[in-house]
């Protein structure tokens, strides 16, 4: 009999071949370039019906349950691929599931569940989070003498999820210098981990966490598991407030590195993901992606492995990750500056200070008769940001970087309408290129000053930006209507606001 938990772990993922590849085909390796002459494959678990590795050890799990369990139900708690892999598990294994998600869980990951489990699910909403949801399962649980189906600190879990290295073994591709792998409970980090480790000995295992919820890099720092106080939702399917008992001892033995990564790094990975494959996955099925690109340069000539662990992922977040992750790999950095209210020291900015970025958004109000405080935002390599920075210190111009800061993020574009003089308010249209911005400033320099700018990159072909212009004389306010009927680049790129909303605005 195995004595350790790592012999226990091993003897798990072996049983579990015959009861996971009886209802599923392994899924395939890609290869993905992130640059850097890196080799990486990634393990496509976002292929799956559930679009998702959760499966796996929900059916072992489930498998593994006597006839006469099965026949009182099981019960699970999930905000989403968990509760599909129960889901389907218990269709397949002709038994009945109740599971518990949180009340906020979108409906498209509800109806996700209802229809990989049909008549064989019941689904109970309770509570806010994870954590609540997960408290009412196992009291349910308890009360009904049901088993507790749980999607990680679980030794028969981890068996169902540790196939996945299993397939990577027997793929052909290996062996791998390194593995980038996600962490949430730590269940599948531990289990493809291990498997590996003894497979292809002398890999290294990089467990990749986000920075609001590395509970896993707090358990093994404080020599057991801890409960975050705040926790980051954002890539949800690894937001565990809590890491597990037997995860964490598992982890600590396997894990070679713990490292973190923002929610920023892991937009920028689903980009790349989405350039690369032309698919979408969700942010915790990016964070390996993200960890390698963190570590890139010293990844140089090594084979790597990822998991691309899942791809649900509600539509509307979708606009977020477009925001968040930059153009083309750049960083993207908001900048608030203070220069003179002078006509034509906007476009000096930008000219100078900004040369080489690319503008993606743009916020500013007049608020001060001298000095006017412009928030831009822009993606630009590491060492563009960096000439950014110097430029200013050495021309004397006063900034700040805002980037995250919750005036930017909510786009409060303060300003002082009293102080606009003869105002023209237009939105104007721009084709969404390198430069358009620039040639619409060097268009009206001389004619107007801005007293009001709002834009936002949308990834569209068309700019639209809503623009505040001010006028030393009513002659050079009609110049420049005069202008912008006239000059057959402007007549269709402009319109004037309506009445109603000049006067909410003025």
């Amino acid at each position: 009999m195995p004595d350790s938990l790592i012999e226990q772990l091993h003897q798990e993922i072996l049983l579990a071949r015959q009861r996971v590849y009886a209802v599923r085909e392994p899924t395939p390796l890609e290869p993905v370039d992130i640059g850097s002459g890196v080799d990486v494959w990634v393990k496509r678990e976002d292929i799956p019906p559930i679009h998702a590795y959760k499966w796996r050890g929900a059916y072992n799990k489930m498998a593994t349950l006597s006839e006469e369990q099965r026949s009182r139900g099981v019960v699970c708690a999930s905000a989403g691929n968990h509760a599909q892999g129960v889901a389907i598990a218990a269709q397949k294994l002709g038994c009945h599931a109740t599971v518990f998600m949180p009340e906020p869980t979108p409906l498209m990951k509800r109806q996700a569940v209802a229809l990989h489990g049909g008549s064989h699910v019941k689904i109970e909403l309770i509570g806010d989070t994870y954590d609540e949801a997960s408290d009412a399962a196992k009291a349910y649980a308890a009360d009904h003498d049901a088993a507790f189906v749980h999607p990680y600190n679980d030794l028969a879990t981890m068996g169902g999820q540790g196939t996945i290295a299993d397939e990577v073994v027997t793929s052909g591709v290996g062996p791998f210098d390194a593995a980038y792998l996600q962490i949430g409970g730590g269940g599948m980090a531990a289990a493809v981990g291990a498997w590996l480790k003894q497979m292809m000995p002398g890999i290294k295992i990089v467990g990749v966490e986000g920075v609001g919820q590395a509970s896993m890099k707090a358990a093994v720092e404080q020599g057991g598991p801890v409960r975050l106080d705040d926790l980051d939702i954002f890539c949800d399917g690894t937001a565990v407030r809590c890491a597990g008992d037997v995860t964490y001892e598992l982890c600590k033995e396997v894990v070679d590195e713990f490292i973190t990564v923002s929610n920023e790094e892991v937009c920028n990975a689903i980009r790349l993901f989405w350039e690369a494959r032309r698919r979408i996955v969700e942010p915790a099925g990016a964070m390996g992606i993200a960890g390698m690109l963190q570590h890139r340069e010293q990844l140089q000539g090594k084979r790597v492995l990822g998991v691309m662990c899942g791809a649900n992922m509600d539509f509307a977040q979708l606009a977020v990750i477009a925001a968040e992750a930059g153009i083309g790999g750049q960083m993207r950095k908001h900048i608030r500056f203070e220069i003179g209210e002078e006509p034509g020291t906007m476009l000096s900015l930008i000219d100078n200070a900004l040369a080489g970025c690319n503008i993606v958004d743009f916020q500013y109000g007049k608020t001060n008769e001298r000095t006017g405080t412009p928030v831009i935002g822009f993606d630009a390599p590491p060492e563009v940001i960096a000439q950014v920075h110097e430029h200013c210190q050495s021309a004397g111009i006063p900034y700040q970087d805002i980037t995250a800061h919750e005036d930017v993020d909510f786009r409060i574009v303060n300003y002082d309408p009293k102080l606009f003089k003869r105002p023209l308010i237009i939105r104007y249209r721009f084709p969404e290129r390198p430069g358009a911005l620039h040639e619409f400033l060097q268009r009206i320099k001389g004619l107007a000053n801005l007293c009001y700018f709002n834009y936002l990159y949308t990834g569209e072909r068309i700019g639209r930006a809503l623009v505040g212009l001010e006028f030393d004389s009513d002659a050079d306010r009609q110049a420049m209507l005069d202008r912008l009927r006239g000059d057959p680049k402007l007549r269709h790129s402009y319109r004037e606001l309506s009445p109603e909303v000049l006067e909410r605005m003025l």
